[in-house]
């Protein structure tokens, strides 16, 4: 409910900054959730990813072929990995790109035929293409707790921007899961007194 998104998928995932929340996500997943997972990965992708989430996922996926997240596995494993990246490292998994200049290096993606642009985590990347205004859609699952510290989907890099809301639904777990999209400027209105 407050924004964070740092470690949902384990207890170890990301302690950057002291964060002892890890493994959030688990406890609240149901049929519904799934549903919507499925569904947002049931379109052709390719992913955009920071470099501590590329990481965390490249140890991950590549072995997870066989057990329960087999058909994840396989669509990560075959798709082609953009990632943000300051540094020289050789990325090792499979379809794998570096992008050193992220701002630039999405809008240029944006402009070519190829599928949708789909992160996940990758808090640090997705403020910076808050701030070039780079995001045209936002998947948003909101769960009902509260972890007070962590890194937060919108920073202080976010510009003003609108988004309508184009689908939702709640989890039997109390997960909301809306679907927005850009929709130009914000707006302001005066609240007038009857």
């Amino acid at each position: 409910l407050d924004g964070v998104m740092q470690a949902p998928g384990g207890p170890e995932e990301d302690p950057t900054g002291g964060f002892k929340f890890g493994g959030w996500v688990v406890p609240h997943t149901d049929e519904v959730f799934g549903q919507a997972v499925d569904k947002m990965f049931g379109q052709p992708f390719d992913l955009l990813l920071g470099r501590k989430t590329y990481e965390i996922f490249a140890a991950h996926w590549p072995y997870a072929e066989g057990g329960d997240d087999t058909s994840i596995a396989k669509l990560f494993n075959s798709t082609t990995k953009y990632v943000a990246t300051r540094s020289t490292m050789e990325l090792t998994w499979t379809g794998s790109v570096a992008l050193h200049d992220a701002a630039a290096d999405v809008t240029r993606l944006k402009r070519e035929d190829g599928p949708a642009l789909v992160t996940q985590g990758s808090s640090d990347l997705i403020q910076s293409l808050l701030a070039h205004n780079l995001i045209d859609e936002i998947n948003l699952f909101t769960f009902p707790i509260v972890l007070g510290k962590g890194k937060k989907l919108f920073g202080e890099g976010a510009k003003p921007a609108a988004f309508a809301l184009k689908d939702n639904r709640v989890t039997t777990k109390g997960v909301t899961i809306a679907r927005y999209e850009r929709a130009g400027r914000w707006k302001s209105a005066r609240v007038e007194s009857q």
